[in-house]
């Protein structure tokens, strides 16, 4: 049987309610071998589950906000990125703790911790985070399609539904093969947007002043609309659910020190990851706000207008084609991951467990037909905007994931040895009382039509 707690002689009777469940993504739980040698070597063995992680930081959903943002307010709204990742660091620094200590994802967690009654509305709100995740990722994915190829919008969205046969068939193969495929498409990603950024030419002046922090975000209605954008797409809670599951593909040792260990080189692998992704959801922002508004283009939202305004503003034809690939990219990474997530999600919840090929068809389904439904009612002309929506949907949803993963992280009681240190735990409250404060000024902002 599993072991519950890093030390299971400091485990006190009632800690959880119930006995450690099923494993978490169960056919992979511990595929991962971590070798006895060096440290070097077991870093290496660690690393892969950060950057799966990592891709929901730079899905389309953050190509909306970040674009939006950087043609309307040119790099004011990077410190909003920059905030948005040291947030995220924390948060998933917070999953792989719990993950390690307790043996639980998230899910499986809050589903223990709680009442009977209240795994159903988690799993409810959890459910609509993910919709909304791969609300974004879907139509990104068919905007990429329809920007390489031609594809129609609405093919492109069933299109999308074909990666869970991918998902299924690398899995089969082994999980690293999944990681090595991810990793794979990030470097494609960044390299796209690297030779974009050079051609748009940024001034690096206002761009390094555009991570120093301003008052106008919170004062600005608008600003703040899409800097909350921005932090939901960047602080995503599906991956809160995600990484404390993925992180158990490792093969880790059962005493409290190989347990510390593991707890410091998944902190490794993942915040190297994120600063990964920051670089490329700051280049998103940055290019934007080097080519759109630089040439007074202040109300780009949709993706398509983007990119047929690169070539001539950037004066390549190169330029937009690199858009394309990356959305793709970025699209097909992302719905791998928020498929694995509703997984996490459903099997921790509400304990439903079927077939692979079924579980994936379900959770997958939740996507495509609000996206194809969404797509038909609004056409092309209208995604951007459900694009950002979907992101706001995603900062409301937060505060389901973070205070919970808070909460348990900070408990002695659930977590033995490896309880975080409480200085770790100031921080994450203090980032949790912040995105809760944010989005009740959202909804007040919204509600009396300032925006």
């Amino acid at each position: 049987m599993l072991k519950n707690v890093a030390d299971e002689g400091e485990r006190p009777r009632g800690a959880w309610r119930g006995e450690r469940r099923e494993a978490p993504l169960g056919e992979v739980f511990r595929s991962v071998a971590v070798p006895k040698g060096s440290a070097l070597r077991r870093l290496a063995a660690f690393l892969g589950p950060g950057y799966l992680v990592a891709v929901g930081y730079m899905d389309p959903g953050n190509w909306a906000t970040s674009l939006a943002g950087g043609a309307k307010f040119g790099y004011a709204l990077l410190f909003v990125a920059l905030l948005s990742n040291i947030m995220a660091i924390i948060l998933q620094a917070l999953c792989a703790r719990l993950a390690v200590a307790t043996g639980r994802d998230l899910a499986q967690a809050c589903r223990d911790a709680y009442p009977a009654w209240a795994a159903w509305p988690l799993w409810i709100a959890a459910e609509i985070a993910i919709i909304a995740t791969d609300l974004a990722e879907v139509i990104g994915t068919a905007i990429g399609l329809n920007l390489l190829f031609g594809i129609p919008l609405e093919i492109g969205v069933i299109l999308t539904s074909l990666d869970v046969f991918l998902i299924l068939y690398l899995q089969k193969l082994g999980f690293r093969y999944l990681e090595v495929m991810v990793v794979a498409l990030l470097g494609v990603i960044a390299a796209c947007f690297a030779v974009q950024v050079a051609m748009a030419d940024p001034e690096w002046g206002p761009l390094i002043r555009g991570f120093a922090p301003t008052t106008e975000i919170v004062r600005n209605p608008e600003m703040l609309y899409l800097a909350m954008g921005i932090l939901g797409a960047t602080v995503m809670p599906h991956n809160l659910y995600l990484h404390s599951a993925i992180v158990q593909t490792r093969a880790w040792g059962d005493d409290v020190a190989e347990k510390r260990q593991a707890v410091k080189l998944a902190t490794i692998d993942s915040t190297v990851a994120l600063m990964f992704a920051l670089l490329i959801n700051a280049a998103i922002l940055v290019l934007a706000a080097a080519s759109f508004h630089k040439a007074g283009h202040t109300e780009i939202v949709e993706l398509q207008q983007a990119q047929s305004l690169l070539k001539p503003l950037l004066g390549h034809a190169l330029a937009p084609m690199l858009f394309g690939l990356a959305l793709l990219c970025c699209g097909l990474n992302s719905t791998v991951t928020a498929t694995l997530a509703g997984q996490a999600v459903m099997e921790g919840f509400i304990n439903i467990r079927l077939q692979p090929w079924v579980r994936r068809l379900v959770t997958r389904g939740f996507a495509v037909v609000p996206a194809a439904i969404a797509v038909m009612l609004y056409g092309e002309k209208e995604t951007g905007k459900l694009l950002i929506l979907s992101q706001v949907i995603l900062s409301l949803q937060l505060p389901f994931a973070v205070v919970p993963l808070v909460q348990f992280t900070a408990s002695r009681v659930k977590m033995g040895a490896l309880v975080a240190p409480r200085w770790l735990v100031g921080v994450a409250t203090l980032i949790a009382i912040a995105i809760i404060a944010l989005n009740v000024k959202l909804l007040i902002d919204q509600a009396v039509g300032a925006h």
